[in-house]
This record gives C-alpha cells, structure tokens and sequence, in this order.
C-alpha cells in the first residue's frame, strides 16, 4: 500500500462511532475514536501504515480485519488461477500490485507462473517472501504510480482491495494499463461508493472486528462500478466481466464473527448479482485504438466468470 496527498470526490453524510453490541454492551475501542459526536467523511484520508506493523499478524490474526481479507484471498486467487489457466500460453507473466503479505503472488506462484509482487510496505513484503512456498515470486518494493517496468511486460496484471487504498486510482490503472500487453488482462476487487457498503465495509469492520484500525478504508475513496468503467475506457482497457462480491451470510462462521469479533478459517466469500457492497472482475487491454477481433472473441468468451 502506498499514500499520496490529492483530494478525491466524496461523499458528505456525517456519522456517529457509538453502537450497542448484542447483549446491551456500548463497544469501546480507543483505536476507532474519531472525537467527539460526529465528524465529516470529508475530512478523512486511508491509513495506509497500518500494513507495516501486521507482521505475521498477516497470516495468524482471527480478531483483525486482515482474516477477512484471508477469506477474501481464498476465492478471489482460485477465481484468478482458473482464469490464468484457461490460456493456456507458455508465456505467462503477473503482476501483482498491492501484493501485501503474498496471498495471491505465492498462490500464483506454485502453479510455476512468472510471478511478481509490488507493494510499497517493506515489512508486508518480508512477510510475503517468508511465506513463498516456492521461493520463486520476484517481491519488489515499489509504487502503484510509477510501476518500475517496461511496456508491455506482462500477461496478467492483479490489484486485490488495492483501488480503494489510492488518491487517484485512475493513475493506478493507466500504469497497469501500460505494463500489460496488448489483449493481457487486468483483475480486480474493490468497493462500492454508497452508504450500505459505508455501513457494512467501514462501520460493521468497526462495530464486530474489535482490532479494526481507524481509517482501515474510507468512503470517499471507495469506487462505483460506473466510474471504474470510465477510467478502463480512458486507459484503454475494455471491461470483460464484472459481479458483485462479499461474505456468504448463512454460513454459521459468519454469525459468530458478529457474535464473537474473531473470523475463523471457515469464514466464506462468494460472489453474488448484486454489486451495491463490492465487486470483482476482469479488464482487457485493447490491441490498438479499439478492440480488434481477436481480443472481442476472447471478452465474449471469458464474459461467463
């Protein structure tokens, strides 16, 4: 993860940081405070140096919202994989921006893929290369804006809950947009901008998952599905497949995370129709001003994610 300075659009509803968790208890965490009464999502920027003091916390923590990113992982990396497989090419290169700690890039990894993580935290990189079970994924210490690659240099680009870290995500996706060759592909997952996944993503984290840190995610730099849509077509990337994305909610794990504020290794994700929370899916890059045939015939094909 990485921090820059621009303002974003936002929205301007203010809130309130009390609640009453099952059992009539007033939840109380320092860590969350915001002052007193209420305060303007206006006037709030990401905590992107929460990643620097997880350490193995990464891959050990129940009580911290970095297990629910595990469970995110799980399925978004064997969604990814599959993908990557389908081509079938022996000339398989990834990139994976905002690595973190590696959930992704080592998963990626042990298929024998050319994998490389980038992420502008140097102790979430540690963690990853302890983690590399293959000792094969290249981790490189770098920032989203200024990718340090040429053009065109890989097949497969990855940003994971990286979009919503970053003043000005369209930057973001012109650099990866320039990495990637002609037809490669882009997969992402993000959040919506509205005031149902402001109460589920920002406020629910706060309100269950007691170690959650102020200004884990902020609203105003959550992004809709339509804008995300926009940037693709301005940095020549054509949107091939798009669904919603979040936690299976009949599945017990869930219930006793809001019970208990731990997420256990049987907490699921799963992908859905609706997108008003959050969202993945798959960018191709255009072969020239326009899509040509070839790379029309493969958005058709990989349309059914």
């Amino acid at each position: 993860m990485f921090n820059s300075s621009e303002a974003a659009p936002a929205n301007s509803f203010i809130y309130s940081t009390k609640f009453v968790r099952p059992g009539g208890r007033l939840k109380k965490n320092s860590q969350n405070a915001r002052g007193s009464g209420t305060k303007s999502l206006l006037d709030s920027a990401i905590n992107n140096e929460i990643y620097e003091e997880l350490g193995d916390r990464w891959y050990t923590a129940t009580d911290d919202p970095v297990a629910l990113l595990r469970a995110e992982e799980r399925v978004l990396t064997k969604w990814v994989a599959e993908k990557i497989a389908k081509q079938n090419s022996e000339d398989i290169r990834i990139l994976d921006v905002g690595c973190g700690a590696g959930f992704l890039s080592n998963e990626l990894g042990s298929h024998g893929w050319n994998v490389t993580g980038v992420d502008a935290s140097k102790s979430s990189l540690t963690v990853a290369r302890t983690h590399d079970g293959t000792d094969s994924v290249a981790y490189v210490l770098g920032n989203g804006y200024r990718l340090p690659y040429l053009d065109s240099s890989f097949s497969d680009v990855c940003a994971m809950d990286f979009l919503e870290h970053v003043e000005e995500p369209s930057s973001v996706i012109g650099e990866i947009a320039r990495v990637l060759k002609p037809g490669g592909r882009f997969y992402f997952h993000t959040f919506n901008r509205n005031l149902l996944a402001y109460l589920v993503v920002i406020k629910g984290l706060e309100w269950f998952v007691p170690s959650t840190p102020r200004d884990l995610h902020v609203l105003r730099y959550f992004i809709k599905p339509s804008e995300m849509k926009a940037m693709f077509k301005d940095n020549g990337l054509s949107m091939a497949s798009v669904r919603g994305f979040g936690p299976r909610v009949s599945h017990p794990a869930f219930w006793r995370m809001l019970w208990t504020g731990h997420v256990v290794e049987d907490f699921e994700f799963e992908f859905k129709r609706s997108m008003l929370i959050s969202y993945a899916g798959m960018a191709i890059k255009e072969a020239a001003s326009s899509l040509s045939t070839d790379v029309t015939a493969e958005q058709t094909r990989l349309a059914t994610v």
